[in-house]
């Protein structure tokens, strides 16, 4: 089995995401996140460009990572000046890094246009700045920038500056797609005239602006190449680099490389959501391998086939990669689904029977309404119980108002007042709150905590809303989904009003009842 060592640069090229900026601690957590999934190389940025960086190496060095080797990036020593002299060089010295991963052009437009020094010194600083560091006893890993763009423009002289390198010592030359725009095609032919070339291990670089970035690192790897470099979630600059969630999995589970362990890889997912939220970013649904919707089925034909045999529509076991297989209840869901809902919820009715098809109908006539149940499987649960009376009432609402008022000291204040009965107990319960659905949530808890305690343990963890016709302007109905979660479970709820607080209210309401229904099951 071939090994393939795996590099990420989140936290440096992925840091160069528009909306991302990370401090010292959420690097240092990133760290030792990518540390447990058994990435090889950790490049923690470039100590010579700002204090944060060279405060995250002065902070790793205290660490203890389970194999991970942390790298400190720079670029060559500038024209016509000593590495002993440059300001960088010397600063990725003092990161005090076993590897260090120093970048060089390829491309002698960029000799030309760009450093503006002859295509010899260009070799020179190359040389130069690698040997350097190899009589400083440090593993050095090479980025030819830009250089596929080199070899199509002039390839003997993309291939001399691997030369350079190669001849200074780097231990590890990786080509890189730095632009992003190149098709596999191109960049298999490419390698394959290196290797012919080079003894030293090649590994691979790429960019996403064409959409290429996985495809060609992996084609890199079916040619030889056996590092590959790139970011989680495909942070980066512009339209990203080579995920290395998407690249990792499919090394392993595709081309049964040796990468990480099985073990760590069902540790994707989770690492893939980790990552996400410390940089701050969206968590993207249809992320192949570890999105929420990766092994998520709607259609009915789907579902069906999927309960027959799992093969029929999924690539792989989500549980190899540390994710789930869902089911989304739609209109579009079928019969079968219900079933399995309705045996879930111990209903009792079968496929074919008259209650499916009425369920299914309701479904169908509210999501033309406007309701959304693919994250609402709290309301789905109630509406099937209410139409066919296994519904139980917790309480009755009397009524509710909300007062939202502007004080003089420039405060939006908001006030909710709610009278419900419960066994026949009259309660009336006044909250403030932060806005109005936050202010009808403390109410309604401070009406039902003395008759149902656990609500204590309950609390509202998403509030989203959608406006589901915009050109209706302010008569517009829209859709709010609440999702709420207790020690042990998570659900979503739904509402749907031409009133924002009373589509407030019907997802508020639903959340608190799944949450009693639930704790009596």
């Amino acid at each position: 089995m071939r090994k393939v060592e795996l590099y990420d640069t989140t936290l440096r090229d992925g840091a160069q995401s528009e909306g991302i900026s990370y401090s010292v601690q959420d690097k240092l957590k990133i760290a030792h996140k990518l540390d447990d999934l058994g990435i090889h190389y950790i490049e923690g940025g470039w100590p010579g460009s700002n204090p944060k960086d060279m405060e995250f190496f002065r902070l790793i060095r205290r660490k203890r990572l389970k194999q991970a080797k942390i790298c400190a990036f720079g670029s060559t020593t500038r024209a016509r000046l000593s590495p002993a002299k440059d300001k960088n060089i010397q600063s990725l010295l003092k990161a005090n890094t076993e590897v260090v991963t120093i970048f060089g052009k390829s491309w002698d437009l960029h000799v030309k246009y760009v450093l503006k020094t002859s295509l010899d010194e260009n070799l020179n600083m190359i040389f130069s700045s690698i040997n350097y560091l190899k009589k400083r006893k440090r593993k050095v890993i090479y980025d030819a920038e830009h250089f596929f763009n080199g070899a199509l423009d002039n390839f003997d002289y993309a291939m001399n500056t691997l030369i350079a390198a190669a001849e200074a010592g780097a231990d590890i030359l990786v080509l890189c797609d730095t632009n992003g725009g190149m098709i596999t095609s191109s960049v298999v032919d490419i390698i394959r005239d290196v290797r012919t070339r080079l003894s030293v291990p090649l590994g691979i670089h790429a960019h996403n602006d064409s959409g290429m970035a996985v495809a060609n690192s992996i084609a890199a790897v079916e040619e030889g190449c056996s590092h590959l470099q790139g970011t989680m979630n495909g942070y980066g600059e512009r339209c990203g680099n080579a995920d290395l969630t998407v690249s990792i999995a499919n090394l392993k589970l595709k081309l049964g490389m040796e990468c990480i362990s099985k073990a760590n890889l069902e540790k994707l997912t989770e690492t893939s959501h980790y990552v996400a939220e410390l940089s701050n970013m969206r968590h993207n649904n249809n992320h192949p391998y570890v999105g929420e919707s990766a092994f998520a089925h709607k259609a009915g034909v789907h579902i069906n086939a999927m309960v027959k045999h799992p093969l029929t529509y999924e690539h792989v076991r989500p549980e190899l990669v540390g994710n789930a297989r869902r089911f989304l209840l739609s209109e579009l869901s079928g019969r079968t689904l219900i079933m399995l809902k309705a045996k879930q919820l111990k209903l009792g009715f079968k496929k074919d029977a008259v209650h499916t098809k009425k369920i299914l109908k309701l479904l169908q006539d509210m999501e033309h309404q406007g309701y959304q149940f693919e994250a609402a499987e709290g309301s789905f649960d109630l509406m099937i119980k209410k139409a066919f009376k296994k519904y139980e009432r917790f309480f009755d609402l009397q009524g509710f108002r909300v007062i939202i008022e502007k004080n003089e000291q420039g405060e939006v204040v908001s006030e909710a007042a709610i009278k419900l009965k419960v066994d026949n107990i009259d309660k009336y319960t006044v909250a403030e709150g932060d806005g109005p659905v936050n202010a009808l949530d403390s109410a309604i808890r401070k009406a039902l905590l003395e008759f149902y305690p656990a609500l204590a343990k309950m609390h509202l963890t998403d509030f989203k809303v959608r406006v589901l016709d915009e050109k209706a302007g302010t008569a517009a109905k829209v859709r709010v989904l609440i999702q709420s979660q207790d020690a042990k479970d998570s659900w979503g709820t739904v509402g749907v009003s031409e009133n924002i607080i009373e589509a407030s209210w019907q997802a508020l309401i639903d959340s608190i009842e799944y949450k009693l229904i639930k704790d009596k099951r």
